[in-house]
């Protein structure tokens, strides 16, 4: 048998790229079913037989390539623990962004909302566990998607109604204040989608036609339709479509547009006010 500290050790030698240590404690936890604190209040616990075996079952996929929150079924987002799976993309760090820039500049006041490509239901969660006032929706054309976005309301107890289908197209005549997405931004040339975790998300949730840009001009476009006059529009984005993205808000007669770097430090997500002159 071995302590806590040696099987965490053994496994980082084993990984790697910058989270070794924090994917090989995540594994634990979901063996031993205790928070990570409990690695550095018991570092010299000694794991019985089983849970050896089982964590190195769960090791060997994560060495195999595959992303760690779909090897424990679920990813912490915001405040909540969402159940992820291969439908959906698996909620980033950097979307906590564009939930922070959403509660520091909307009125703190009775809004509808609508996060549209919802996905996981990630950003629709995030913003009604933190504004129970806004009636927040969502929306994506995956029908194994919106019934995993439905599964995570119902399991962290938040009212979010889930729409299938495509964009905005699935509110019908209905009208919002704001809508926000974190649509597909990736070209399909993009070497990037070889590597890491996103080998095995889902292509339609990360690949746009016309260099990343077309489902964000789709999004825009019809948000135009559907947003009511002084409504607002954020978008989640490529590090390096924030000028084409801002550029697209002017066109369209948004204004106040404004470009929010992530924790990296890259552009990440770009906002507009529906001019209110129209």
């Amino acid at each position: 048998m071995a302590s806590i500290e040696q099987v965490i050790a053994a496994a980082v030698s084993q990984l790697d790229g910058d989270t070794a240590r924090l994917d090989a404690e995540l594994l634990l936890t979901g063996v031993l079913g205790v928070e990570r604190s409990y690695f550095y209040t018991w570092p010299d616990r000694q794991l019985d037989q089983r849970q050896q075996h089982d964590f190195e079952t769960l090791l060997a996929r994560r060495l195999h390539g595959e992303p760690v929150a779909h090897i424990l079924g679920q990813r912490g987002f915001w405040t909540l623990q969402l159940a992820v799976d291969a439908s959906t993309l698996i909620p980033r760090p950097d979307t906590e962004v564009l939930v922070e820039t959403m509660l520091e500049m909307l009125p703190n006041e009775p809004l509808d909302i609508v996060d549209v490509g919802t996905g996981s239901g990630a950003i629709a969660l995030a913003l009604k566990s933190e504004r129970p006032e806004w009636s927040v929706m969502a929306a994506d054309v995956s029908l194994p998607a919106c019934e995993l976005a439905k599964r995570n309301a119902f399991e962290n107890k938040l009212d979010v109604p889930v729409f299938c289908g495509d964009w905005l197209q699935a509110l019908g005549d209905a009208t919002m204040d704001v809508v926000v997405s974190n649509p597909p931004y990736i070209a399909p040339n993009d070497p990037h989608l070889q590597q890491g975790d996103l080998r095995f998300e889902p292509m339609s949730a990360l690949v746009a036609e016309r260099q990343g840009l077309a489902d964000l001009e789709r999004i825009a476009n019809q948000s135009n339709r559907v947003l009511r006059t002084g409504g607002w529009l954020f978008m989640e984005h490529g590090f390096d479509q924030h000028q084409a993205v801002q550029n697209l808000l002017h066109t369209l007669g948004y204004h106040r547009i404004q470009s929010v770097r992530d924790y990296g430090g890259n552009w990440r997500l770009t906002y507009g006010v529906k001019n209110r002159y129209e």
